[in-house]
């Protein structure tokens, strides 16, 4: 091998250490290794007749797709609130009740056991979008005009979210029979594939487009930065924030909607239980700035994967679901902080001098 390859080997592999979207690759890497090791029939993919009849896949890897897609979703939100406002919204778990909950009282009107909907599905969601919009300005607010910490802005829906939510059917559990919304969170018919995977592809599509093509993610990235520098140079930081909040309400709005899909009824006290937890950890794993700033989106897309990857691996290892939270805290605090700059500087300089004394 001629030098010239082995420099551009080594300037690749510096490249990729160094790389934001690292530590999440190397975290699905190291997942995917010990899974291989410990259960190789992990990655087995099935097709047969689910409970309606349909031939659909089914394994591990089919299960992480599915259920990864309300946190990709919510991730994608949740990375321009945290690159613009330098905080985090701890409320999205119990906005996706108030969304999940429009959308079941639009479709069930006034009886809660209706056997017809009284309203087409896209009119329910359009409904929950603006709902769910409407509350997202609101955290926005808070956040951009009151300059209120965004954690302790949201906290006042994360208390009383599900309240609203339960208070927005008269406290009873509606149940919509029609076949139809089951469709949104599991599968269509004829098609092998969940229905949520699809949704969460076209969202990161809409939103990697939106990038590429609107300056959403310079300004978003320089509000974040510095915010008096942004201003002097035309921009509303105010504004801009209050945005990435309303983005964030419509991604809890299509979350809720696969939410509800899923079992057609909602039980507000469970729905997105602790979501919001692992959509932060989802921004932290892609190697976003909690502080604000430059982002990285698809990392936080592959980062929620690894979440979901975590979760299912730990499921398999039959953790009980008491303990699943310390052991997915254990692995995450782990990638966290070798996605930490200082961390990887100082790996880095520890890399210069192995080299040199084998020099």
């Amino acid at each position: 091998m001629s030098k010239t390859s082995v420099n551009t080997n080594e300037s690749f592999f510096k490249k990729m250490i160094h790389s934001q979207i690292f530590i999440p690759i190397a975290a699905l890497l190291l997942l995917t290794l010990f899974n291989l090791i410990w259960d190789p029939s992990f990655f087995k993919i099935n097709i047969g007749p689910d409970a309606s009849g349909n031939q659909v896949l089914s394994g591990y890897i089919i299960t992480i797709l599915d259920n990864a897609s309300e946190l990709v979703i919510l991730a994608i939100g949740m990375t321009l609130v945290t690159a613009a406002s330098g905080g985090q919204d701890i409320s999205v778990g119990a906005a996706i009740a108030i969304a999940g909950s429009v959308i079941l009282r639009v479709l069930c009107g006034s009886d809660s056991r209706s056997t017809e909907l009284q309203a087409p599905i896209i009119v329910a969601f359009i409904i929950a979008c603006v709902v769910a919009m409407l509350f997202g300005a609101f955290n926005g607010v808070l956040v951009a005009y009151f300059k209120i910490q965004p954690m302790v802005a949201t906290l006042i829906l994360f208390t009383a979210g599900r309240s609203i939510a339960a208070w927005i059917n008269n406290n009873e559990l509606p149940i919509v029979t029609d076949v139809s919304l089951s469709y949104y969170g599991n599968f269509i018919p004829g098609i092998p594939i969940p229905t949520p995977v699809f949704i969460a592809i076209i969202c990161v599509i809409i939103i990697m487009l939106v990038l590429k093509f609107t300056t959403l993610g310079l300004y978003t990235q320089s509000v974040g930065i510095n915010e008096k520098s942004s201003r002097l140079n035309g921009l509303n930081p105010e504004l801009i924030k209050l945005l990435t909040f309303v983005i964030l309400g419509l991604c809890v709005a299509v979350a809720g909607l696969i939410k509800v899909g899923r079992f057609s009824t909602i039980n507000y006290s469970v729905i997105a239980k602790d979501i919001e937890m692992d959509a932060i950890l989802a921004v932290a794993l892609g190697g976003n700035a909690l502080g604000g700033g430059k982002f990285n989106m698809m990392a936080s897309v592959l980062g929620a994967y690894v979440i979901q990857y975590l979760t299912t691996t730990l499921y398999k290892l039959k953790v009980s679901s008491d303990a699943l939270s310390a052991y997915k805290a254990i692995v995450v605090i782990l990638l966290v902080v070798l996605s930490a700059p200082i961390v990887r500087e100082k790996l880095a300089k520890l890399g210069k001098k192995l080299k040199k004394k084998e020099a």
